[in-house]
């Protein structure tokens, strides 16, 4: 498959097979046709090849696709849309939302970076609580 040519959608049984971690990473979430360059804030983010889960404070609705940037280690900038599955509201600290969403329309090149950079915050993850 070319580089640029968006991988296949992940079902739901096949988002659920990518291994996810939770990791805090700078990230920006905006609607994909607002091209402003907004800052990446640092949030806890629940990560993988399939979407990601995030707290945020800004309430967006189901099925709206988000341009999702990230900073990966190594300063990668890593970009993709995001399909807005559900928003929850949190209760406490008043006016923040959980945000579960996927990746779409993602190449298999990004897909395959992405998934590098979750296992090794896996390893580094086992090595700094596992190790002997």
């Amino acid at each position: 498959m070319p580089p640029d040519t968006p991988a296949s959608q992940p079902s739901p049984k096949d988002r659920r097979e990518f291994y996810r971690i939770t990791v805090t990473l700078p990230i920006r979430l905006q609607l994909e046709s607002d091209t402003t360059e907004e800052t990446l804030v640092q949030r806890s983010v629940n990560i993988s090849g399939g979407g990601i889960g995030v707290t945020i404070d800004q309430p967006f609705q189901a099925n709206e696709i988000l341009s999702c940037t990230l900073l990966l280690p190594g300063q990668v900038l890593f970009k993709s849309s995001l399909e807005v599955l559900r928003v929850d509201p949190i209760i406490y600290p008043p006016n923040t939302y959980r945000l579960h969403g996927r990746f779409v329309r993602m190449t298999g090149q990004n897909r395959e970076l992405l998934i590098r950079h979750i296992l090794q915050f896996q390893r580094e993850h086992l090595a700094k609580h596992y190790s002997v």
